[in-house]
C-alpha cells in the first residue's frame, strides 16, 4: 500500500485576499510610508488592508502573500537586531507583542522610529480586534469592516459544513522541528482553538501550551488524525520519518493514513483567512 500524507491546499491559501488592484489601493489622504513588519499575522493584515506595497522588509514568519518572501528579511524573533531594522531606514515598524527582545524595542524608540505594537490574535474575537485596530491606524475602516464580513462569511460556510456532519474526530497536533524535537499541543494553544472551530476533539488535555511528545504518548492518546505543519513533516523527512517516531505506528491515525499537513502560517496565524483554514481542517478530518 502506498501511504500518503493528506496535504491541505485551497485557493484561499494561494491567492491574496482581494484582487491585485484592491491590494494596491491605499487611502489617498495618507502619505506612503516605508514600513517594516515583524510577525506574519500583522504582515498579512497590512497587505489585506491595501498597504503591502509600503512594506520594505519583514521577518521570516511573514510568508503570505507570496510576495513577502521576496522582501529583505530582518530575521526571526530573538535573532532580530535593532541595527538590522534601522539599516533599512523605516518610517514605521509594526510588531506583534512579545516578538522582539525588549532591548531591541528600547533601541528603536531611542532612534525615534515610529513603533506600534499589536497583540497577536489567538481566537476569532481577537482577530477581529486586530483588524479593527490596524484598519483604524491606517484609516482604512471600510476595508477593515469588509475583512471582518468576509471572515463571518467563511465561518458561515464552516458551520454549514459541520451541520452536515455527525462525527467529532479525535485529533492531536504535533509540533515537529526534526526527529529529536517533537511536542504536542495542549490547551490554550492555537491548535486547541482551531480544533474547537473545526469541531475536533483534542486528545491532549490536562495541560496548557506544549509538552514533549514521549514514546508512550501517541499510543495512549491514539488520535484518529494527527495534524502537523507542512514544514514539520518536511523536517522529519516525510512519511518515512514519521514512521520512525516511537509509538506512531500504533496510532489509528498512522495506520489509516490520516496525517494532515497544513501550512504553518495558514493554520496558526488567526489572520484574515482563519475561517477558511478552519473549514479546510474540518474537511480534511472528515474525508
Amino acid at each position: 500500500m502506498i501511504r500518503k500524507i493528506i496535504l491541505v491546499f485551497l485557493a484561499g491559501a494561494l491567492v491574496s485576499c482581494g484582487s491585485p488592484e484592491q491590494s494596491k489601493e491605499t487611502n489617498s489622504d495618507q502619505p506612503s510610508k516605508k514600513i517594516i513588519t515583524a510577525g506574519g499575522t500583522i504582515t498579512e493584515m497590512v497587505n489585506a488592508l491595501g498597504h503591502g506595497d509600503e512594506i520594505i522588509a519583514t521577518d521570516l514568519t511573514s510568508t503570505y502573500p507570496e510576495a513577502m518572501k521576496e522582501l529583505p528579511s530582518i530575521g526571526y524573533r530573538n535573532q532580530i537586531k535593532a541595527e538590522g531594522i534601522l539599516a533599512f531606514g523605516p518610517d514605521l515598524v509594526l510588531i506583534e507583542e512579545g516578538y522582539l527582545n525588549a532591548d531591541v524595542i528600547t533601541q528603536l524608540k531611542a532612534a525615534q522610529v515610529e513603533l506600534e505594537v499589536f497583540t497577536k490574535p489567538k481566537s476569532i474575537a481577537e482577530t477581529k480586534i486586530l483588524i479593527t485596530a490596524l484598519s483604524e491606524f491606517f484609516q482604512e475602516e471600510d476595508k477593515g469592516l469588509q475583512l471582518i464580513s468576509e471572515i463571518e462569511d467563511d465561518l458561515e460556510q464552516l458551520n454549514g459544513f459541520l451541520a452536515t456532519q455527525d462525527r467529532k474526530p479525535k485529533a492531536l497536533f504535533v509540533m515537529a522541528r526534526g526527529p529529536e524535537t517533537l511536542f504536542m499541543a495542549g490547551e490554550k494553544t492555537f491548535a486547541s482553538e482551531m480544533f474547537k472551530l473545526a469541531q475536533l476533539e483534542s486528545t491532549a488535555t490536562g495541560f496548557d501550551e506544549f509538552a514533549p511528545l514521549s514514546p508512550e504518548s501517541l499510543p495512549t492518546l491514539n488520535p484518529d488524525f494527527i495534524v502537523l505543519f507542512t514544514s514539520g513533516v518536511q523536517s522529519l523527512g516525510g512519511w518515512e520519518g514519521l514512521s520512525k517516531i516511537q509509538g506512531m505506528d500504533q496510532t489509528t491515525a498512522f495506520q489509516k493514513n490520516r496525517v494532515i499537513s497544513m501550512d504553518g502560517h495558514y493554520l496558526s496565524s488567526f489572520g484574515p483567512r482563519v475561517g477558511k483554514a478552519a473549514l479546510d481542517l474540518a474537511k480534511a478530518a472528515r474525508p
